[in-house]
């Protein structure tokens, strides 16, 4: 099939009708407008506060945080141009979707290495200081984005390869299978995905359980232990999914054929908008000095905006 019967038969499978895609959008915007008002007042709160700024458990949450906003950003543009626009220029779609994948392949990479430096502090805590400096952290941080840079930019490089001039200044349905349609390029996503998913399966098992064992062991409060791996469990398992959204994806089209707009939109939604609004309470709200802190800035706002 080629590129234009392809476009076609995707407009005629995404099309959806005016009430949805006005309901769709709404919804999306609100919750990404949300979300990136909680996470902004957290960088203000880590900006403002010294205290923050030499702990490596916070430079590693406000990365994520950062990171957070900007997949969110791209991820709501994306859709709600997609749906105004219904097709973007091959060039615009390439940017937006180059930024949104390395960000959503950051966010799991950004807690594996939340994961070790917690399982430092707890079962190494002697050595925590000496190992987890404020310069190996930011080193740690721009490996994350190095790794998953190089996890997709052989698709972009391919893809400059093996298409004509004319593709790039042509229009499509902003989608990666769209973008990069080359079949090599999906079996090597898939490839590594599962070396992605097996590396950060293993690192957040093997810290989260002996961090719990550790707690236990030392007679420390072991249910908030508890509390903490349970959250970061289904954090994790909806942050692993942004792995597989087209297995996930395909296997609901196949169930349900009629439903493709539908499909695509809760499984998006429930993959890249939901673990960031699990972020800000897990790593911000939970915790007693970001939370004070957060406390006093919010307050503050609330007195300044109500002055004449």
């Amino acid at each position: 099939m080629n590129i234009s019967s392809a476009n076609v038969t995707l407009m005629i499978q995404y099309r959806d009708s005016f009430s949805k895609a006005a309901t769709m959008n709404v919804i999306i915007v609100a919750l990404g407008i949300s979300i990136n008002y909680i996470n902004a007042n957290l960088i203000q709160t880590f900006r403002k506060h010294q205290i923050f700024h030499m702990n490596p458990r916070y430079i590693l949450f406000i990365h994520l945080v950062i990171n957070d906003m900007i997949l969110l950003t791209m991820f709501v543009l994306i859709q709600v141009l997609s749906y105004i626009l219904f097709t973007l220029n091959v060039s615009l779609c390439i940017f937006l979707l180059l930024v949104a994948i390395q960000t959503n392949l950051n966010t799991p990479l950004n807690l594996a290495v939340m994961a070790v430096e917690c399982y430092i502090a707890v079962c190494l805590p002697l050595r925590h200081v000496w190992i987890c400096t404020k310069k190996r952290i930011y080193i740690a941080i721009g490996l994350i984005w190095v790794t998953s840079g190089l996890s997709f930019l052989p698709d972009l490089f391919v893809t400059l390869a093996t298409e004509p001039h004319g593709f790039f200044h042509s229009r499509i349905f902003c989608l990666r299978e769209t973008v990069f349609p080359n079949p090599i390029l999906s079996k090597k996503r898939d490839i590594s995905y599962i070396a992605f998913l097996l590396l950060v399966w293993f690192t957040l098992f093997y810290t989260y359980f002996r961090i719990l064992f550790t707690a236990k062991a030392v007679a420390t409060d072991a249910k908030k232990a508890r509390n903490t791996v349970l959250l970061h469990g289904i954090q994790l398992i909806l942050c692993m999914l942004t792995y597989v959204p087209h297995l996930v994806i395909s296997g609901l089209t196949y169930l349900f054929p009629g439903g493709v707009p539908a499909i695509r939109f809760s499984v998006y939604v429930f993959i890249q908008i939901m673990p960031r609004l699990i972020s800000p309470i897990i790593y911000g709200l939970r915790d007693k000095t970001f939370r004070k802190h957060l406390k006093r800035h919010l307050l503050c706002k609330m007195h300044n905006g109500s002055e004449p």
